[in-house]
C-alpha cells in the first residue's frame, strides 16, 4: 500500500518542528526524487533568512501559505528549493540541502551529466538540477503535481549542526541531517 503524501497541515507548524521531521521523508518531483537526508531551518527572526528584512518580489513565496515551494536562485547560478512552513506572513522555510536518490536515477544522472549516485543530490543546487526544479516551481503547492512529500518509512536518527554558507547567525545549529548518511552535502562536524 502506497503511503499518502503529507498535506499542507504538516507544514503549518514552527519550522523548528517541521525541519527535523522532514529528515527521512521522501520528496518526489515528476517521478524522480529520494529520501531527504539534510535540511536547514530559517525563521522570520533569523538574520540569515531571506525574509528577515521583509517581503520582496524575490522572496514573496516564503511569506505565502505553508505547504508551498519557495524557489530562488543562489548567487545567480543555482536554484534552491525551500518548503514553506508556519503560517502565511511568517516567512519560515526549510531549505532542502541533500537527498538520497531512490527514483528516477537515470533522468537525474542525465540532468547532472554524471552517474555517481552520492553526488546527484548532495547540495541544494545539485538537488534542484537533478530534479529539474527552476523558478517555474516557485509558489507551487507541495501536495499537488509535480510535487509529493511522503512520510518516513522507518526511524531516523537526526543530528544537528551549524548551517552552511551563511555569514549571520552561524552559531545556530539549525542544520538537520540523517546521522550516518553518505549522501550529505558535507559531513557532520566531529564532536
Amino acid at each position: 500500500m502506497t503511503p499518502q503524501p503529507l498535506g499542507r497541515g504538516f507544514f503549518a507548524r514552527s519550522v523548528h518542528e517541521v525541519a527535523p521531521e522532514l529528515v527521512g521523508c521522501t520528496l518526489m518531483v515528476s517521478g524522480a526524487g529520494g529520501r531527504i537526508v539534510e535540511v536547514e531551518a530559517y525563521d522570520p527572526d533569523d538574520p540569515a533568512s531571506h525574509g528577515y528584512r521583509g517581503e520582496t518580489a524575490r522572496n514573496r513565496s516564503m511569506f505565502g501559505p505553508p505547504g508551498h515551494a519557495y524557489v530562488y536562485r543562489s548567487h545567480g547560478l543555482h536554484w534552491c528549493l525551500n518548503l514553506v512552513c508556519d503560517r502565511e506572513g511568517r516567512a519560515s522555510a526549510v531549505l532542502l540541502r541533500a537527498l538520497e536518490p531512490v527514483a528516477g536515477l537515470v533522468e537525474m544522472a542525465a540532468r547532472r551529466d554524471r552517474d555517481h549516485a552520492r553526488l546527484l543530490c548532495a547540495g541544494p543546487g545539485r538537488l534542484c538540477q537533478a530534479l529539474a526544479i527552476t523558478g517555474e516551481h516557485d509558489g507551487l503547492a507541495l501536495d499537488e503535481a509535480p510535487f509529493a512529500v511522503f512520510p518516513r518509512d522507518r526511524p531516523v536518527e537526526v543530528a544537528t549542526a551549524p548551517r552552511i554558507g551563511i555569514s549571520r547567525a552561524v552559531e545556530l545549529e539549525w542544520r538537520y541531517c540523517e546521522r550516518g548518511s553518505r549522501f550529505l552535502s558535507r559531513p557532520l562536524p566531529s564532536r
